[in-house]
């Protein structure tokens, strides 16, 4: 039984974390990147050297970099629900998924979807504290026993 699993479709397989800032920064720029992705070392004196320092250092920045190269620049169809849990260096890309032209990004676009992200983190902000207004009405029992006992490992000690 083969246990090893065939990377060779992810296009990000063998290619070095300098490589694939330098061919994103070639055809969007650091202005597209930093508007996209929000990290501010495409923002403050940004340079390959310096970013790429930066996302070695920092797996949730390198993992957010290596998702827009596939999705956006490699133009890959967005992985599944299981693949997408995986960093996108481990990602499987099925054989029939074949890169193709970088999508057109815009400054504009970068806007609307920031616009976008706003308007619902500040819905699901508002679920959230809703939420959080109805739990101690539906368990005041809980707190008044808890007040109550000034040893909270009581219960468990033996006696």
């Amino acid at each position: 039984m083969n246990t090893d699993i065939d990377y060779q479709n992810n296009p990000l397989h063998g290619l070095s974390l300098k490589q694939l800032l330098t061919e994103i920064v070639d055809h969007y720029g650091f202005d597209i990147l930093y508007a996209y992705l929000n990290i501010n070392c495409f923002n403050n004196n940004p340079s390959v050297e310096s970013s790429v320092k930066f996302l070695k250092k920092t797996d949730w920045a390198r993992e957010k970099v290596e998702a827009f190269y596939l999705y956006q620049f490699k133009s890959l169809p967005r992985a599944s629900a299981e693949q997408f849990e995986l960093p996108p260096r481990d990602r499987i890309i099925p054989r029939d998924q074949q890169p193709s032209e970088p999508a057109e990004l815009s400054l504009e676009d970068a806007e609307r979807l920031r616009e976008k992200r706003a308007r619902k983190a500040a819905a699901h902000d508002r679920d959230r504290d809703a939420g959080q207004r109805k739990g101690p009405e539906r368990r005041p029992s809980n707190r008044a026993a808890a007040s109550d006992n000034a040893d909270p490992w009581a219960k468990w000690r033996k006696s």
